[in-house]
């Protein structure tokens, strides 16, 4: 459809449809990680099972999705499921439809079944290959899901017969998390959670879809404050980046500016969100910084509840010997494939383990920059000492542990004398335990029970919950702020006032991170609002491995 502003700003066609259409994509560095999963998805080295792609809504996800299906070769075969809301039932006879098998007779669940059997080996016994590709699937009952699982049974002695690409929004990992899908899960080889764009990528999003749509001459119309605006009122998301400029161009055209200002970006994200200027774009520049200022003294400790660790040894840090790099990224990634490319080791040895036993503590302490203090790390977990650190106990699988993105000090054994490593870098199928390297999950998972302790820098005097429906002052300020760059983003207005809907959105939060949602800030709560922040913090050093 042509939009009635093309020819003011001498466009071919209309740049900002919401269709995923190829022609327009765009391809940050997140969404080639993303197609590049979905690609190894499909081809020979997906090896069968599950490839789990999430995003926020608006992301990108669907058209990713088109991006696969016009790459894909001709000896691939695609079952592409839009509607998830399926049983299994209904989901063969939806796979069977888009397969294009013959359906001219009623057929039984298991004839159905049967069918698409000798469907995958005959594709098998051509080369070709078969690949069930679901969007939406945090829709999916947990009575398809299991039939998905079920699917990947379907083999031969050395290949899997089906490729399944689970595309879905951040509801989707806790779906999988859950302990009655953890068969599901085992099968997943590859994960990536797509993120919105940053403000130069958004820049270059605006700038690239113009490009495909105007007419040879045509310029940019958008100035360099008004594509700061849209970062800010779009928060990265595509989908919005595209109904606030359409808008913002429409009003352009009715006012007969050749130039798009950042007052008619403000506008039109009042229409398109229906919230008023400093509800979507939060304060004036002086008091976000000055709000800045506030993060910045928060941000250097927080506020710990009671959690108890068994005695630990002496840290032993007094000496130095080998140099062993420690990683941790700057934000979230996505996972890896699940062939990589430095092989982890396939046993710990006990001297080894008694080693990295001795020296967790020690390496926590130079990650966060203060070396030879293990034992007063050791003791915030401990004792819940007021030292300006603190200490959280949870209890979760890998997938937990990967959401923080953070070095966390996991809990082998069980009984008296358990002994803690430190886990630096997290991959699809492998740890970084420090001082010893690369190891298997597999390995770990024999002696690990899912028990974890995070350590961070904290203010002592910060209230060990925070009651949302009492929130106010400048405490208020602080949890607003952070809420502000986090997912699912806070859109309310950063201020000391109390505000009921910050409850709702607490809640929102919790849920999305498969936290208790009581609206409620406490310990736990507090640490998926700053885990970020703390993982932009935590120094880029190099770990020394502690005398014996």
């Amino acid at each position: 459809m042509k939009a009635i502003y093309q020819d003011w700003f001498q466009l071919k066609q209309a740049p900002f449809a919401i269709t995923p259409d190829p022609a327009f994509v765009y391809l940050s560095e997140a969404h080639q990680e993303a197609l590049a999963h979905l690609l190894y998805g499909v081809g020979q080295g997906g090896g069968g099972g599950f490839v789990q792609l999430t995003g926020e809504v608006g992301t990108g996800k669907t058209t990713l999705c088109r991006c696969l299906l016009e790459q894909v070769d001709s000896g691939t075969h695609i079952a592409l499921i839009l509607n998830p809301l399926l049983n299994p039932e209904e989901l063969i006879a939806a796979i069977l439809h888009e397969l294009q098998l013959d359906e001219s007779q009623a057929l039984s669940h298991k004839q159905r079944l049967d069918c698409l059997n000798e469907y995958l080996l005959a594709a098998y016994t051509a080369g070709d290959r078969v690949v069930v590709i679901i969007d939406e699937a945090q829709n999916l009952p947990p009575e398809t899901l299991e039939q998905l699982r079920l699917l990947t049974n379907l083999e031969t002695n050395t290949d899997k017969l089906l490729q399944i690409i689970l595309l879905g929004q951040p509801e989707l990992r806790d779906l999988l998390g859950r302990n009655d899908l953890r068969q599901l899960a085992q099968r997943i080889t590859a994960r990536f959670h797509l993120t919105p764009l940053n403000s130069e990528e958004t820049a270059a999003y605006v700038k690239h879809r113009l490009a495909v749509a105007g007419k040879p001459g045509a310029h940019n119309p958008f100035s360099p404050k008004a594509l700061k605006a849209l970062y800010r009122a779009s928060s990265g998301v595509p989908r919005l980046i595209n109904t606030i400029a359409d808008r913002a161009m429409l009003a352009a055209y009715a006012n007969e500016k050749p130039t798009i200002d950042k007052n008619l970006i403000h506008a039109a994200a009042e229409e398109v969100t229906g919230k008023t200027r400093a509800t979507v774009f939060g304060q004036p520049p002086l008091v976000t910084g000055l709000i800045c200022l506030l993060l910045i003294a928060i941000l250097s400790g927080w506020y710990f509840r009671d959690q108890r660790l068994p005695e630990q040894a002496g840290d032993g840090s007094n000496q130095a010997s080998t140099t062993e790099a420690i990683t941790i990224p700057a934000k979230p990634t996505g996972l890896e494939p699940e062939t990589q490319v430095n092989q982890p080791e396939i046993e710990l040895l006990p001297a080894d383990r008694y080693r990295a036993s001795k020296q967790a503590w020690s390496g926590m302490a130079q990650v966060w920059g203060i070396p030879g203090q293990g034992s007063m790390l050791a003791e915030s977990c401990q004792k819940n000492t007021a030292n300006g650190f603190a200490c959280l106990q949870l209890q979760g699988n890998w997938r937990r542990v990967r959401d923080l993105n953070l070095p966390v000090i996991i809990e082998l054994g069980t009984g008296d004398n358990p002994d803690y490593l430190l886990l630096t870098k997290l991959l699809s199928n492998q740890a970084e335990i420090y001082p010893l390297g690369m190891l298997s999950l597999q390995v770990l998972d024999q002696d690990w029970r899912g028990r974890y302790f995070v350590i961070w820098p904290q203010d002592p005097d910060w209230p060990t919950t925070v009651h949302t429906d009492q929130l106010e002052g400048e405490i208020a300020v602080r949890l607003k702020s952070l809420a502000s760059e986090r997912i699912p983003e806070w859109q309310g207005d950063i201020s000391p006032q109390l505000d009921p809907q910050f409850g709702s959105w607490v809640r929102s939060f919790q849920r999305s991170w498969g936290l208790e949602d009581d609206g409620i800030i406490g310990p736990e709560t507090l640490l998926y609002l700053i885990a970020p922040s703390l993982n932009a913090q935590t120094p880029q050093i190099e770990l020394q491995e502690a005398g014996e």
